[in-house]
């Protein structure tokens, strides 16, 4: 009876292994298509910007942007696993958000914050991506994924903090 107790323990181990490795993978579908929709957006979102320190933001984390996708590439070869992308319906619609921000605000003396604001909403779904992915992946014993995914957190994390930074050098003159 104790030996079925063990076996029993040891497959609902396994299932449960199992099937955190599912969600695993598929937040990391839906992540590699975060960062390829970000791609698109990102140029966009450069030439809208009013000032060239917003500008050359977006810029930059275009780039840094290309590299979170060699990561998750990285991460999936490191799993065994080939790599799939799911679409991220959360992502699409911020970018959506976006487009409607430069559509609706061009040539507004609000567009910079309002930019900066949907940015970071961006970023502040990432870093909870990218967390949730670093503790599933310690859960599992994803040592190689672990230092991939943690870096790209950190470098969301940077991104968010330089956008606040940016924001908070803006000097407003408000007329009452």
């Amino acid at each position: 009876m104790k030996n079925m107790t063990l076996q029993t323990m040891s497959q609902t181990i396994e299932t449960h292994d199992s099937e955190l490795h599912e969600l695993v993978l598929d937040e990391l579908a839906e992540m590699l298509n975060a960062e390829q929709q970000l791609m698109k957006a990102l140029p966009k979102m450069a030439r809208a910007a009013m000032t060239e320190q917003l500008s050359r933001a977006f810029e930059s984390h275009l780039v840094e942007t290309e590299y979170h996708v060699i990561r998750l590439e990285q991460v999936f070869a490191s799993l065994n696993e080939p790599m799939q992308s799911k679409q991220c319906k959360a992502m699409k619609g911020l970018l959506a958000e976006g487009d409607e921000i430069m559509h609706e605000m061009k040539g507004s003396s609000a567009l910079d914050a309002a930019l900066i604001a949907n940015a970071q909403k961006v970023e502040h779904y990432e870093i909870a991506a990218y967390g949730t992915l670093c503790s599933w992946a310690e859960k599992m014993g994803y040592e190689d994924a672990i230092e991939l995914l943690d870096a790209t957190l950190d470098e969301e994390k940077v991104a968010d903090e330089m956008l606040t930074v940016i924001a908070d050098s803006y000097e407003t003159e408000v007329e009452y």
